[in-house]
């Protein structure tokens, strides 16, 4: 009796044993525990040795590219340097892809989904580089701004950088065996149907692109659209123009509105006019009105912050008989375009031309009414009022 229940308590030892081998084996999705395990603390191992992976990697490449003279490799370290730290990560997932591979039942898994991983980190890894690397690229070709203007390489850049994120996903796609060109064609027809309503935005779109190709204004330059805004250009964009106005607000104005409109660039202007109406008294001789415009002209003509004929026009003359004035115009340019500094020469020219109307025994005349009344015309005393 007692050897047959010693049997049969080995026996079931021995089926427990088999059991717990067999869960060993096969109960980490399909690999021995021992395999997942060691895959696991691979790919713990590769991430906490990440960054001093990367780290070491970038310093190797940085004492390289400081042998060389120029700056251009430097600069495309420093963007690989996001990208490079998926290296190790994407090292310690291979052999923990490997290690899973050899405690699997069959070989499915690693050349499976799990190579389609490692493909998916390998294509994340180049396009990011090449995302990145498309700023210190483009600084190659700034030579060209007399030509593409930096605005036009602004948006060379931008463009790049949206081409290697579209081509990056679609090869991720096509990894997983998720065909592109579907995807094209029925976006193509879903595009009629979103073009039909965002008409604007393709409006906007090609009125940024005649903006650059025009050269209207840049970055940093003062602009006035009428009815529209006033201010500093800050931005071009695909869609709107950034405009900071003098009060710092910020206004986005549509590109098509400033391809419409004319649009005065301030910027861009060689000099700045000053044009006045001046009006003095009627009782002025033609002397004191020949004194005024002379010396106002000679004051202009002079003054080495004005700019003078045949550069600009210049012209300080009688210009009509007004209600209650005789009237000047003055006209002239000077050689700043700078706000402050016009400020300031519109300023003593005020001065100058107050200086010279009192010397010259005048005055300037307001807006006044004269009632003259007809020989013999009889005059209204109000009641109470003393007769004239």
């Amino acid at each position: 009796m007692r050897t047959s229940s010693q049997s049969e308590v080995m026996s079931d030892l021995e089926q427990l044993w088999v059991i717990t081998v067999e869960v060993w084996n096969t109960s980490f999705l399909g690999v021995s525990v021992g395999h997942g395990i060691s895959a696991v603390l691979i790919l713990l191992l590769g991430l906490s040795l990440r960054s001093a992976i990367a780290s070491w990697i970038i310093a190797s490449l940085r004492r390289l590219a400081k042998k060389t003279e120029t700056l251009l490799d430097d600069a495309v370290v420093d963007a690989l340097a996001g990208p490079l730290k998926l290296v190790p990560v994407i090292i310690a997932l291979f052999f923990a892809l490997n290690t899973l591979q050899a405690g699997a039942a069959d070989n499915s898994l690693f050349i499976g989904d799990g190579e389609n991983i490692i493909r998916t980190l390998i294509t994340i890894a180049i396009f990011w580089a090449l995302h990145n690397a498309v700023d210190p690229v483009m600084h190659l070709f700034k030579g060209l701004q007399n030509t593409l203007t930096p605005l036009m390489l602004d948006w060379l850049n931008k463009a790049l950088k949206i081409i290697f994120i579209i081509v990056g996903v679609a090869a991720i796609l096509e990894l997983w065996g998720i065909s592109v060109g579907p995807i094209i064609a029925g976006l193509g027809l879903f595009g009629v149907a979103v073009g039909l309503g965002a008409q604007d935005l393709f409006k906007n779109l090609i009125a940024g692109l005649l903006i650059l190709t025009e050269k209207r204004f840049l970055p940093g330059d003062w602009i006035k659209v009428d009815g529209v805004v006033e201010g500093t250009v800050e931005e071009v964009n695909f869609r709107s123009t950034l405009v900071r106005r003098f009060d710092k607000g910020p206004v986005y104005v549509p590109n098509a509105k400033l391809a419409d409109n004319a649009v005065i660039n301030f910027s861009r202007m060689t000099h700045r006019r000053t044009y006045w109406i001046i009006g003095v008294r009627y009782d002025a001789t033609v002397e004191q009105l020949q004194q005024i415009r002379d010396q106002v002209l000679d004051y202009v003509l002079t003054h080495p912050e004005y700019a003078h004929p045949p550069e600009v026009s210049t012209f300080m003359r009688v210009d009509k008989f007004s209600d209650s004035s005789i009237d000047f115009m003055l006209y002239c340019f000077t050689k700043t375009t700078n706000w402050g500094e016009w400020l300031r020469l519109k300023e003593d020219l005020a001065f100058k031309i107050k200086e010279i109307v009192e010397a010259a025994g005048t005055d300037f005349a307001f807006p006044s009414t004269s009632v003259y009344l007809e020989q013999g015309a009889e005059v209204f005393n109000p009641p109470g009022a003393k007769p004239e």
